[in-house]
């Protein structure tokens, strides 16, 4: 687990360059996460996010610069032994049942797999334990979201990667995994999360960025880039930030 000893940042990314053809995914891309923060990036669909999340996994292989988790660099495998990941696009086996897969994935993490504390983590998701026995063909989108987050939680990894965490959830189960982050960041773990709700970036992050066409437009506290802009919400001073404004009313 991370502690207070940890002197290095759970995530450097080292002016990171990506093009697919003509085209600039991440342009001289430099941050560095905190261990034990909550993070969030945020930006437009195809401003870079999931890019900047593939070559820190080693699922695509930037043009140029590096990314480190924990000191190591991505390129080695080990250096993510520490992190457990959740895509945007979650699509677990359709023939497996909720504890099958959770017990994979497990295994894979070479964690032990514990049926009690599976099910409090469906309760604390709201997702019905009777899950655990269904095939995941059976499971709404909702269900499959919320199985992927328990597969996380379980993991007890240092270091959560969520990708647009609370896509399909309604609004009890994204308050009840806002409180699950909650714990587990005061349990030192480190969360970095994209999202397009910038009020859940408001409510939980301790820092967060702003990518805009593969750039870095903004690195701090929510509170700063409310502050930087002179706005009243996250959502005007993201738009400011990015040189938009929101269109007036008729």
């Amino acid at each position: 687990m991370t502690t207070p000893t940890d002197t290095v940042p759970a995530l450097r990314f080292a002016r990171v360059n990506k093009r697919y053809g003509t085209a600039i995914a991440l342009s001289d891309f430099s941050l560095d996460v905190g261990a034990g923060q909550t993070f969030g990036l945020v930006g437009m669909n195809g401003a870079g996010k999931t890019t900047l999340i593939k070559c820190m996994l080693d699922f695509s292989e930037a043009d140029s610069g590096t990314v480190q988790i924990f000191g190591i660099p991505s390129l080695v495998t080990r250096s993510r032994s520490r992190l457990s990941f959740l895509p945007e696009r979650f699509n677990p086996p359709y023939y497996l049942t909720g504890r099958d897969f959770l017990r994979y994935m497990l295994q894979l993490q070479e964690v032990d797999y514990r049926d009690q504390e599976a099910k409090q983590t469906f309760d604390a998701l709201d997702l019905d334990r009777a899950a655990l026995a269904k095939p995941v063909r059976a499971f709404s989108k909702g269900m499959t979201q919320k199985l992927g987050l328990a597969a996380c939680l379980l993991s007890r990894k240092d270091l959560y990667i969520l990708d647009e965490p609370t896509s399909g959830l309604d609004p009890k189960a994204r308050a009840l995994l806002k409180d699950q982050l909650r714990t587990a960041r005061d349990a030192g773990r480190t969360i970095f999360f994209t999202s397009h709700a910038l009020a859940d970036v408001d409510e939980l992050c301790d820092r967060m960025a702003v990518i805009h066409r593969g750039e870095l437009r903004f690195e701090g506290t929510p509170k700063e880039l409310r502050e930087r802009h002179s706005a009243t919400t996250l959502e005007q001073a993201f738009l400011a930030c990015i040189g938009e404004r929101l269109a007036a009313c008729p």
